[in-house]
């Protein structure tokens, strides 16, 4: 189905050669205009979260107020805290994170007013109020697995109703001090914010909610398929092959080198992680903005995981168009993503999903809003048996 022109998905387009556009805005665009933090200098979630659901850009008063609004709605039920940290700690975090999100339908505005009944064109409101009470929970949701799983020692910090969703979240992981993890993660999270909606967990999610699944539900079933090993665990991948070759290569981190191992990747029958991508044919502008964010710290700069990222992008797009394999040569945003968390002591490559999910509901919710007030049918293709398909070809 790969290119099929099937869907309707409003609030960005993925372009081959330019990248992807957030309601006619590039990147770049977007770090211009979007409102940050108080004190920060990245463009904030809720920022991102105004502009995907409603096609303009907020003020920075209405992104504050925003962010009021999802801090007062940030905390866990307690049945939901309770069954979060009822689950083992080897179950992995992306399970726990669909677990506790479908948990959390058992306050859904939607289906509490489709129970008792509600005219079709009221769909929509209901929905919104569920997607935004998700968006607020998800940092706590998401702050609890990690906790739970890597350090069951430490106390959890209360929702600071002061600060932004992704300022919450860095505090919550215990990383509030950070303030450069908590500018990049704040960059991170509007950036993956929303890629289009023929993705597998945009989609997922879009066909789930076309059954008029309450968004607890439907966004549960987004990040399953955001767990799989084609879709979100990429950036992991990325870092593993990266600290494989900076133990092989040392600290003389040069051009030969890493072409040298690049190689001896491809002649070991792998592929190069984090390079080429299903739609993008040019360098993808997600990377771009994330080196970009490198260029303005000291500490980044200094860092020869980063040093091997930026040399790695200078080297493998020409070594890969030799290989002649790949239809995009160029590094994609999990060529880097991984990378800056682990520098900063973020270094569970198994969470580094969840921070994905956290991030792609602020596309996939809020297009479940604009799905309900378009009145959306339900998605059901058609699909044939082999027999079936082998008289098509015949005929």
């Amino acid at each position: 189905m790969r290119g099929l022109k099937a869907m309707l998905w409003e609030a960005s387009v993925l372009d081959p050669n330019e990248g992807i556009r957030f309601h006619g805005l590039t990147i770049p665009d977007c770090q211009k205009v979007l409102p940050p933090a108080r004190g920060g200098k990245e463009m904030t979630a809720e920022s991102m979260l105004w502009l995907l659901l409603t096609g303009r850009v907020p003020s920075p008063n209405q992104s504050y107020q925003l962010s009021a609004e999802l801090a007062e709605k940030a905390e866990l039920p307690a049945f939901v805290e309770k069954l979060i940290d009822s689950l083992p700690s080897t179950l992995h975090p992306m399970t726990q994170l669909g677990m506790g999100v479908a948990a959390l339908n058992h306050d859904s505005q939607f289906q509490a007013a489709y129970e008792r009944g509600i005219k079709k064109s009221e769909y929509w409101t209901y929905m919104l109020e569920d997607c935004l009470d998700l968006v607020a929970k998800l940092p706590a949701l998401a702050a609890r697995i990690y906790r739970n799983v890597y350090h069951p020692d430490k106390a959890i910090a209360p929702v600071d109703k002061n600060l932004d969703l992704v300022g919450n979240y860095s505090n919550m992981l215990g990383f509030g001090q950070n303030e450069s993890l908590t500018e990049y993660l704040r960059l991170y999270i509007a950036l993956h914010g929303d890629h289009e909606g023929g993705n597998a967990s945009a989609h997922t999610s879009h066909l789930v909610g076309s059954t008029l699944s309450d968004p607890y539900i439907s966004y549960s079933a987004s990040l399953f398929a955001l767990a799989g090993p084609l879709h979100g665990l990429a950036n992991q991948e990325v870092l593993r092959w990266q600290m494989a070759m900076q133990k092989e290569i040392g600290d003389n981190i040069s051009h030969d080198n890493i072409r040298e191992y690049l190689w001896k990747t491809l002649r070991g029958g792998q592929v190069v992680p984090g390079y080429g991508h299903g739609v993008l044919r040019n360098p993808d502008p997600r990377f771009i903005a994330l080196q970009e964010f490198c260029k303005t710290r000291p500490e980044l700069q200094a860092s020869t995981m980063i040093q091997l990222v930026q040399k790695t992008s200078e080297v493998a797009p020409d070594v890969l168009k030799e290989h002649g394999k790949t239809k995009n040569p160029y590094p994609n945003v999990d060529a880097t993503s991984g990378c800056v968390l682990y520098h900063y002591g973020l270094t569970e490559f198994k969470y580094y999903t969840v921070i994905f999910g956290v991030s792609r509901a602020l596309g996939a919710l809020t297009q479940l809003v604009w799905a309900r007030a378009l009145g959306l049918p339900l998605e059901r293709p058609k699909s044939y048996s082999m027999d079936a398909l082998e008289k098509l070809i015949k005929n």
